[in-house]
């Protein structure tokens, strides 16, 4: 009896393990396993709940670090982050700063999506004892439930179009499910913070929005562009930390853009191919590439780069 339980849990196992691999072999096959730059903006809190830490500010530490942890995703500082470090190269090129060590201006990554949205409702049946700190204010803790309904956007940075929109709602007493999402990398304030049911709750929340991200995916378009042309070499502005791999095939065209004559609104975007690329030397930010089919002539700087 016990060696056929002990045999049902290793084929469950077994299962699972083939069904995660045939998930993420899914999202490489669709997506060419390329990685998108995104920023978290903060979310509003409409939900009218207020309590000793901010819960917006929890929303977009818990996302930025379940979103860094999936590896699908460049991730880059929340928006006040970029502002700051924006602020702090002002300060450096006014000339009011040591010489030599101020940092260099234009070189900030650009996010592909932004990712925003409003916390709409939070329910907390409070319990008391266990005790746990957030941001060095000590709040009562353990026993009890919370749920958090949160309504989430995916949005172009290049047109500022909604291209997908999600409610989710979390729950403290679920479990948060990602795939590749152990949440082994909490510690310090963000450690106390999932002890308490509102912070669970979002946790589990957040793992669902970035689920259903991951998901869109594979309708969103990928883009690169030509950054040099020299002899028949062609550089890219996408390397290995976008997941680009040596071998690669990409297509190379002028981008066209289709506006709403009566409203100037971006409704589509298509790039007319002049010839395809194929990965020949990969560096972290860049890909040197030869040419697969057409000829390097005709490729000019700024011009886009995707998936066939």
């Amino acid at each position: 009896m016990k060696r056929t339980a002990n045999g049902l849990v290793l084929c469950s196992l077994l299962l699972l393990t083939l069904m995660l691999c045939s998930v993420q072999t899914a999202f490489a096959a669709e997506t060419g396993g390329l990685r998108y730059t995104v920023t978290v903006a903060k979310f509003e809190n409409r939900a009218g709940w207020s309590g000793q830490w901010d819960v917006g500010d929890a929303w977009g530490l818990v996302m930025t670090d379940i979103l860094n942890q999936t590896g699908r995703f460049i991730v880059l500082g929340e928006k006040d982050m970029r502002i700051e470090a924006l602020q702090e190269q002002d300060l450096g090129a006014s000339g009011r700063t040591a010489q030599g060590i101020a940092p260099p201006i234009g070189q900030m990554t650009p996010a592909q999506l932004i990712v925003k949205g409003a916390i709409t409702h939070i329910q907390d049946t409070a319990a008391t004892g266990g005790a746990f700190s957030v941001g060095g204010v000590t709040l009562g803790g353990g026993g009890g439930s919370a749920e958090v309904n949160v309504t989430m956007y995916m949005v172009d940075s290049t047109t500022g179009q909604v291209v997908a929109s999600k409610s989710v709602v979390g729950k403290s007493g679920s479990s948060s499910g990602f795939i590749g999402y152990s949440g082994n990398g909490w510690s310090g304030g963000i450690g106390g913070f999932r002890k308490s049911n509102v912070g669970k709750a979002i946790e589990n929340a957040v793992s669902q929005g970035v689920e259903w991200m991951v998901g869109q995916l594979p309708r969103i378009h990928w883009k690169g562009s030509v950054i040099m042309v020299r002899d028949s070499s062609v550089y890219i502005n996408r390397g290995s930390r976008e997941g680009v791999k040596q071998g690669q095939v990409f297509v190379v065209g002028s981008s066209e853009i289709i506006r709403d004559p009566s409203t100037g609104e971006v409704l589509d975007e298509s790039v007319t191919e002049v010839a395809r690329i194929r990965v020949a030397t990969l560096k972290e930010k860049l890909a040197i590439c030869e040419m697969e089919s057409g000829q390097s002539s005709s490729i000019e700087k700024g011009m886009g780069v995707q998936l066939p």
